[in-house]
């Protein structure tokens, strides 16, 4: 399964970067297959080891913000696995067809 997860702290202002950082240092520490870009952090896994990790991340922003905005979305898919790179290759092949 694939999970990208947006936690966004609430009432800190507007630089958030900091508080962001510490939910994306539990994803890393996680050991996980992640990605991070501007918008999301997707995590790669089993659905307990990756739920896992997104209330890790929503927790570790909690301890220091007094509300939590959590955005998740999964790619529920038994059997695949390295879906985080094989679903840009999948992309990537097809524009480079074009």
């Amino acid at each position: 399964m694939i999970v990208a997860f947006s936690v966004t702290p609430l009432g800190v202002g507007e630089d958030v970067g900091e508080y962001v950082a510490e939910a994306v240092r539990v994803v890393r520490e996680s050991g996980l297959p992640h990605r991070t870009d501007a918008m999301f952090t997707s995590v790669e896994g089993e659905w307990d080891a990756c739920m896992d990790v997104v209330r890790r991340a929503v927790a570790a922003v909690e301890a220091r913000a007094p509300r939590v905005s959590l955005v998740l979305k999964a790619d529920i898919r038994p059997g695949v696995t390295d879906g985080l790179t094989a679903k840009v290759a999948t992309i990537d092949r097809h524009l480079a067809a074009d």
